[in-house]
């Protein structure tokens, strides 16, 4: 099993203070020196919550910056919303940067909103994250790519500088719908997915479909490889990580509407407005979505703990955890957790 680092913390809705990304930079640092897989970095617009990573490229290349062994990967690049030489380009910058380090998961969208950058493209978004992600593909490998220029006129592109990779890393972001699943397989890419959507039995299954198509398109005993994010805080004493994680968790949760309502599983009526709901309501479905992610949907507690955990994940088919550690935990409770994390990593290849 591979373990990762994955990021998208709450701005908050404040302006940025000056050691906002310190904790990127210093857990990457670490992650680059106890032999972690990759760093993660989203791509989220106009919403605190995620708000501090609106361009993955931009904070990739901060971490390439500080690191030499690590990955960079992008966790996700919303296709749809960017032209994809525009993509290709920024992305070999960062390769050249970290000296061929970069992989990008490239994600379809789905907040209207966020579409304001490229509105034509929200009706078609799954067609044209496949068109893009083709694209992409083909312009890393050093082919030319025709577009229209100022004129209407095709033209024939290619990117500079040339990426240091001969082929782009390239995993397929899925919140559980067994159609992307199987998209990414057929597509010959990896999956980087979580457990906000899905449980860990929904999770095998579509896991599973994934493995086949993959092996339908490059071969058998072709396999792929499926990113599991999960939130992440390893401590000493599974109570008292319990304890530590509450209160910011919890208001992690609260700064997204959108993950109480999936948290929430099955308990809401279709079509109930939760910011409606009578404040005890609101913090009964807080305190469940807690209890789920803690349990159940999480990488909590000790490192026995997660050792049980992993074991499961691995049974299934997962081949690396994206660790989502900026939720909210203080700075050095959060790199002390590391150092459990890279122990449960040594543990797990003993």
């Amino acid at each position: 099993m591979d373990f990762s680092l994955f990021f998208f913390a709450d701005s908050g809705g404040s302006a940025a203070e000056a050691d906002s990304y310190r904790l990127l930079l210093d857990s990457a640092r670490f992650a680059d020196t106890h032999g972690f897989t990759a760093v993660w970095t989203p791509e989220r617009h106009f919403h605190s919550f995620g708000g501090l990573y609106p361009n993955p490229a931009v904070t990739g290349a901060a971490v390439a910056a500080v690191t030499e062994r690590v990955g960079i990967r992008a966790g996700s690049v919303v296709a749809p919303l960017h032209h994809p030489a525009r993509i290709a380009e920024e992305w070999s910058v960062v390769d050249n940067i970290s000296g061929g380090r970069v992989g990008v998961s490239f994600a379809s969208g789905w907040h209207a909103r966020d579409f304001v950058l490229r509105p034509e493209n929200y009706t078609a978004r799954k067609d044209a994250l496949l068109e893009t992600v083709d694209t992409v593909r083909r312009l890393w490998r050093g082919e030319q790519a025709e577009f229209p220029d100022g004129n209407g006129e095709k033209r024939a592109v290619r990117i500079f500088p040339a990426p240091v990779q001969p082929q782009l890393p390239v995993w397929i972001t899925s919140a559980g719908s067994p159609d992307t699943f199987e998209s990414a397989g057929r597509l010959g890419a990896g999956v980087l997915t979580h457990l906000l959507g899905q449980d860990v039995t929904a999770l095998a299954e579509n896991i599973a479909r994934y493995r086949q198509a993959y092996a339908q398109t490059r071969g058998d005993g072709s396999r792929g490889h499926v990113a599991l994010m999960l939130h992440t805080l390893l401590g000493t004493d599974r109570d008292r990580v319990r304890e530590q994680v509450r209160e910011p968790f919890t208001d992690y949760l609260r700064s997204s509407v959108d993950l109480i309502v999936k948290a929430a599983s099955g308990l809401l009526p279709p079509g109930l407005d939760v910011n409606r709901l009578p404040e005890q309501d609101k913090e009964f479905l807080l305190a469940h979505a807690f209890d789920r992610y803690f349990t159940t949907s999480g990488l909590f507690g000790s490192v026995p703990d997660g050792v049980g955990t992993v074991r499961a994940l691995e049974a299934i088919g997962v081949d690396e955890v994206a660790c989502l550690i900026d939720f909210g935990v203080p700075h050095d409770e959060v790199l002390t957790s590391l150092g459990h994390i890279a122990e449960l990593r040594r543990t797990l290849t003993a």
